[in-house]
C-alpha cells in the first residue's frame, strides 16, 4: 500500500480518466476539480459572447449515476470486515493524493476547453458576418429585381394606357360618326316628312279651293236654273226657236269643221305630210313585215343565208373604214353600191336582207363612233344619204330600223299602250319598242341610252341638212327638222325626258343656224319657246323644266341653252 498504508487486496488504481472514475459515493479532489471547471464553462455559456446550445462542451462527470450498491451481507467475517476497513481507508487515502499529472491533464483540458471556446465564438461571428452579408446582397439584388419589375409594369401600364385611350379615341370618333349619319338619317327622314305634309296640305288646300269652285258653281247653276224655271214659261216659244237656231248654227260648225279636216287631210296628202302616229305605224309596219318577209326567208334558207353572210361581212369593215376624205367616202359609197346591187341583181329577199344589215351596220357605227367623237358623224351622214338617194326600198328600211334602235324619237312620239295592230306589249317588248337594249334581262342605264340615241339623232339630222343631187323620201328632207321641233315643242311627255333634251341639243348643233336663214322669225319664236321651257318651265309652269329633274338631263338642258344662245348671237352679228 503507497504512503504508509497496508495494501489492500483489492487491484492499485490505475492513473485514468476520471470520466469513468468511481469514488463509492464519496467525494473526491478530481470531482470537485472537475465541478470547478464545469462552473467556470458554465459562467462562460451564460456571457454574452458564450456559444449557442449547439457549442460543443464536455460531459460533467457527476451526470453518471453511480454503480447501485452492493447487496449487504448477512454477516461477515472478521476477516473480511477488516479488509473492507483497509479498503476504505486506502481509498479515502486515495483521494486526498495531490497527482500533479492529473493536475497537468486539468488545466490542459480546461486550457483546450477555452481555447475550442474562442475558436468556436470567432467562427460563428465569421460565419454570422457572411451570412448578414449574403443576406443583404439577397435584399439588394431583390431590390433591384423589384425595381426593375415595377419599371416594366409601370411601362406596360403606360403602353396599355395609350392603347386604351387610342382605342377610346376611335370610339369616340366612330360614335361621332354613327351620330353624325344617325343625326344625318333623322333630317332627311324630317325633310321628306316636311315635304310629305308640305304635299299633302297643298293637296287639301287645292282641294278645298276645287270644293269651293264647285260649291259655287253648282250655286250659280242651281240660280240659273231656278232664273231659268222662273222664266220658262214666259220665254219657252223663244227658248224654241232658239235651240233650234242654235243647233242648225252646230250643224253648219261641224260642217265647216269636217270639210276642213277633209281638205287639210287632202294637203297633207298631196304635201307628202303625215301625223306623228302614222309615221311611227308606218315604221313597225315596215319592221315588221322586213323580219316577217325576206329576213326570215333568207334565215330559213342555209344557201341564202350563207350569201346575205357574205354580203354582210363585205359592208360591216367599210362601213368602219369611213374617214373624213371626200374621196374614202364617195369611194366607200360606190363600193358598198356595187356590193348590194352588182350588174346581176340579188333576189329580192336577198336585197332587203342586204339593206337591213346596211342600215343597222350604219347605226351600230353611229352609236360607237359618233358618241366618242361628233366630227365622226359628217362622213357617215354623207354616205347614209348618197344610198338612201340611190338604193330603192333603202329609206324605209333605213327610217324603221333607226325606230326599232332608238325608239319613238326619229318621228317624235310616245310610244302607245299597244302595238301598231292593236296588241298590247308586255314589259320587255314595250322596252325595246322604246329603244332601250336589253343584255341577260337587264336594260341599259339612262346615261348610256341617251348618248346611244343622240348618236344616232346626230347623224338623222346630218342626213337631212346634207346637199343632195336631188331630193330624198319625205322622211329625210329637210322640211323634217321643223316637223320634228314642232311635235317636239307639243309633247310634254317628250320635252321632260333627259333624252329629249340631248336630242335637241344635237338638232340645234347640227342645224340651229342654218334653221334661222331658212325658217327666219318663226325659228326664233320656237327657240324662245324652247328656251323657256329649259329656263322657266314647259309651258310657263314652274317644276316643269326641259330634260327633268336627273342628272343627265339637268346636263343636256345647260347644253341646250347655251347652243341657243350661241344660235342668237351669231345671227344677231350678223
Amino acid at each position: 500500500m503507497r504512503y504508509g498504508l497496508p495494501r489492500s487486496p483489492s487491484p492499485s488504481p490505475v492513473r485514468r480518466s476520471s470520466r469513468r472514475r468511481s469514488t463509492f459515493g464519496l467525494p473526491s479532489d478530481s470531482e470537485s476539480d472537475f465541478e470547478e471547471l464545469t462552473t467556470e464553462s458554465d459562467s462562460e455559456l451564460s456571457s454574452p459572447s458564450s456559444l449557442s446550445s449547439d457549442s460543443f462542451c464536455y460531459e460533467s462527470e457527476s451526470e453518471v449515476p453511480p454503480p447501485p450498491p452492493r447487496p449487504k451481507r448477512e454477516s461477515r467475517s472478521p476477516a473480511e470486515q477488516r479488509h473492507v476497513e483497509d479498503t476504505v481507508a486506502a481509498i479515502r487515502l486515495r483521494t486526498r493524493h495531490h497527482d500533479p499529472y492529473e493536475e497537468w491533464e486539468k488545466q490542459t483540458r480546461k486550457d483546450a476547453f477555452h481555447t475550442a471556446r474562442r475558436a468556436q465564438v470567432q467562427t460563428r461571428l465569421e460565419t454570422q458576418g457572411r451570412s448578414t452579408q449574403r443576406h443583404t446582397q439577397e435584399l439588394q439584388k431583390l431590390a433591384a429585381i423589384h425595381a426593375q419589375q415595377v419599371a416594366e409594369v409601370q411601362s406596360q401600364l403606360a403602353a396599355l394606357h395609350v392603347r386604351q385611350q387610342a382605342d377610346v379615341n376611335t370610339l369616340v370618333s366612330s360614335w361621332q360618326e354613327q351620330d353624325k349619319k344617325f343625326r344625318d338619317r333623322i333630317e332627311g327622314v324630317i325633310r321628306v316628312e316636311e315635304e310629305k305634309l308640305r304635299v299633302k296640305l297643298e293637296a287639301e288646300r287645292k282641294a278645298r279651293e276645287e270644293a269651293e269652285r264647285k260649291r259655287k258653281e253648282e250655286e250659280e247653276r242651281r240660280k240659273a236654273e231656278e232664273e231659268k224655271k222662273r222664266l220658262e214659261e214666259e220665254k219657252a216659244q223663244k227658248q224654241r226657236e232658239a235651240e233650234a237656231a242654235a243647233k242648225r248654227k252646230d250643224e253648219e260648225r261641224e260642217r265647216l269643221r269636217r270639210e276642213k279636216l277633209d281638205a287639210e287631210e287632202q294637203g297633207r296628202v298631196q304635201l307628202g305630210m303625215s301625223l306623228a302616229e302614222e309615221d311611227w305605224v308606218h315604221a313597225r309596219e315596215t319592221l315588221k313585215n322586213l323580219k316577217a318577209g325576206p329576213m326570215k326567208t333568207v334565215k330559213g334558207d342555209k344557201q341564202l343565208k350563207s350569201q346575205w353572210g357574205a354580203i354582210r361581212r363585205q359592208i360591216t369593215p367599210k362601213i368602219g373604214q369611213l374617214t373624213h376624205d371626200i374621196d374614202s367616202v364617195m369611194r366607200i359609197t360606190q363600193q358598198i353600191i356595187d356590193i348590194i346591187s352588182p350588174r346581176s341583181p340579188l333576189s329580192q329577199d336577198i336585197y332587203f336582207a342586204a339593206l337591213s344589215s346596211l342600215a343597222k351596220a350604219i347605226l351600230l357605227q353611229a352609236e360607237t363612233e359618233v358618241t366618242a367623237e361628233k366630227r365622226s358623224a359628217i362622213p357617215l351622214a354623207m354616205v347614209a344619204a348618197k344610198l338612201l338617194g340611190t338604193l330603192a326600198g333603202f329609206p324605209d328600211i333605213f327610217f324603221a330600223k333607226l325606230v326599232q334602235r332608238s325608239g319613238g324619237w326619229p318621228v317624235p312620239t310616245v310610244i302607245p299602250s299597244t302595238d301598231s295592230d292593236g296588241t298590247a306589249w308586255d314589259e320587255e317588248q314595250r322596252t325595246k319598242a322604246m329603244g332601250y337594249q336589253i343584255n341577260e334581262n337587264l336594260r341599259e342605264s339612262l346615261s348610256d341610252h341617251v348618248m346611244r340615241v343622240s348618236g344616232m339623232m346626230r347623224v338623222y339630222f346630218l342626213v337631212l341638212a346634207a346637199p343632195v343631187p336631188q331630193p330624198l323620201d319625205k322622211m329625210f328632207q329637210l322640211p323634217r327638222f321643223w316637223t320634228y321641233f314642232a311635235r317636239m315643242m307639243g309633247d310634254e311627255r317628250l320635252l321632260e325626258t333627259a333624252v329629249a333634251a340631248e336630242v335637241l341639243h344635237a338638232a340645234l348643233d347640227v342645224g340651229g343656224m342654218e334653221a334661222k336663214f331658212i325658217w327666219g322669225n318663226q325659228w326664233v319664236k320656237l327657240l324662245e319657246l324652247l328656251y323657256e321651257g329649259a329656263t322657266a318651265g314647259i309651258g310657263g309652269t314652274a317644276g316643269k323644266l326641259l330634260g327633268g329633274q336627273t342628272p343627265e338631263g339637268k346636263a343636256a338642258r345647260v347644253r341646250v341653252q347655251l347652243q341657243i344662245e350661241r344660235i342668237m348671237r351669231a345671227t344677231s352679228l350678223r
